[in-house]
């Protein structure tokens, strides 16, 4: 009888350790480097390891999507550095580690330019979020395009997605849409970090959306040897409308002659849109309202709304007095009927989860634009911050909605 008891415990015994083991089951992030281990993903959250048997201190710290850090780690027998965070929100979060007070990147992570610089990033994947997935579908190419720029006065990277079908009809011509990063990327974000042409891959193969050619661009347009340009917040509002007038230049007179000249486009306004996160939000309303004989399709993900940029206000003070739909952007939707008659689409989001500035501020704007009688569609993320799992899916809204 004891024997028959003992059997049972050691059975019980395996199957806890067998569950304690699935529990603690981990997989390495698609976004680490070849072969590494860590960052790795597991249900009890993201764990982290840097070996630096020298250090005194070591965390980890990131973006929002991390949660409120930094997260000291704990220095292990052999010198490796380790620490398991709660569960972060899916998508990709930019994330480092301070080493005795110095910031580092991971060597076992990709490199991602955020934050002004190549910086480490980890992607948490989303269940059931297959529209950036790689799929069983046809894929369109990715391309580098190099051009010279009269406005800054050198040359200029770009990078362009063609559809799948680009190079197989010559005869084939496509809309464009000008696709902007936000402040502290550069024009790989939307690509490596926002994976937008494997959205437009899918949606194009369900036949959701047009064929489009996608064109993104360093969003910053300074003149060849003037100082690096930094917007964040307390910059004036002048300083702000000064750098976006530059990039403008750029956009009209560079970008969008070089694109039309080098790829098989539709060189007029009904197959042109402009859509940005951010900064590029901003830059977006403030191009593409001033410009609408160029673009009939505009759109903001997480954009602040600042309609007047000749005021005293900083980057990243709230709004004062409600959205004035007779001032606006100079005016730009002070007679609604001829807007809607020209603008095929002007689409605004934004994350349930970013902070009120975004919200209240992209809130209020639509709402007074929607008393006026002006067509804007809005678009809520759940759940997601100022991040890019938020412009993942207000991107995979809004392609479907261009061209039609």
């Amino acid at each position: 009888m004891k024997h028959v008891i003992f059997g049972i415990a050691l059975a019980l015994l395996a199957i806890h350790g067998e569950r304690a083991a699935a529990a603690e089951q981990s997989s390495p992030a698609e976004s680490n480097v070849f072969g590494a281990p860590t960052p790795s993903i597991s249900e009890r959250g993201l764990t982290f390891t840097l070996r630096a048997p020298d250090a005194h201190s070591v965390q980890v710290a990131g973006g929002d999507g991390l949660g409120p850090g930094p997260f000291p780690m704990t220095k292990g027998a052999d010198g490796t550095w380790s620490v398991t965070i709660p569960a972060a929100v899916p998508g990709f979060h930019y994330y480092w580690f301070v080493l005795d007070g110095v910031a580092v990147n991971d060597p076992s992570s990709e490199t991602f330019f955020g934050y002004g610089k190549e910086t480490s990033g980890v992607e948490v994947p989303e269940s059931g979020a297959d529209y950036y997935a790689i799929t069983d579908v046809p894929h369109g190419d990715v391309r580098e395009k190099r051009y010279f720029s009269k406005s800054t006065g050198g040359w200029r990277h770009a990078m362009v997605y063609t559809p799948p079908a680009y190079d197989k009809d010559l005869k084939a011509r496509y809309p464009v849409l000008i696709l902007q990063h936000g402040s502290g990327e550069d024009e790989t974000g939307w690509t490596r970090q926002g994976k937008a042409q494997l959205i437009l891959d899918n949606l194009i193969a369900a036949g959701k959306a047009k064929p489009m050619i996608v064109v993104m661009e360093r969003g910053y347009a300074e003149r060849v040897a003037a100082p690096p340009l930094k917007l964040g917040a307390g910059t004036p509002a002048v300083e702000v409308k000064a750098a976006f007038g530059k990039f403008e230049d750029l956009v009209v007179r560079d970008l969008i002659p070089t694109i039309d000249a080098s790829y098989r486009t539709i060189p007029d306004r009904e197959h042109r849109a402009m859509a940005g996160l951010s900064m590029g939000g901003m830059q977006t309303l403030f191009i593409a309202l001033h410009h609408l004989d160029l673009f009939a399709y505009i759109g903001s993900l997480s954009g602040p709304i600042y309609p007047d940029l000749n005021s005293k206000q900083t980057l990243g003070s709230p709004q004062h007095s409600p959205f004035n739909t007779k001032t606006a952007y100079d005016g730009a939707f002070s007679n609604p009927s001829e807007f809607n008659s020209r603008v095929r689409l002007l689409w605004l989001g934004v994350g349930t989860a970013e902070p009120e500035l975004f919200r209240t501020g992209i809130g209020a704007a639509v709402q007074s634009l929607k008393d006026a009688g002006v067509r804007v569609v809005y678009f809520e993320s759940a759940g997601t911050a100022h991040e890019w799992q938020t412009w993942r899916r207000g991107l995979n809204d809004l392609v479907p909605r261009l061209f039609r």
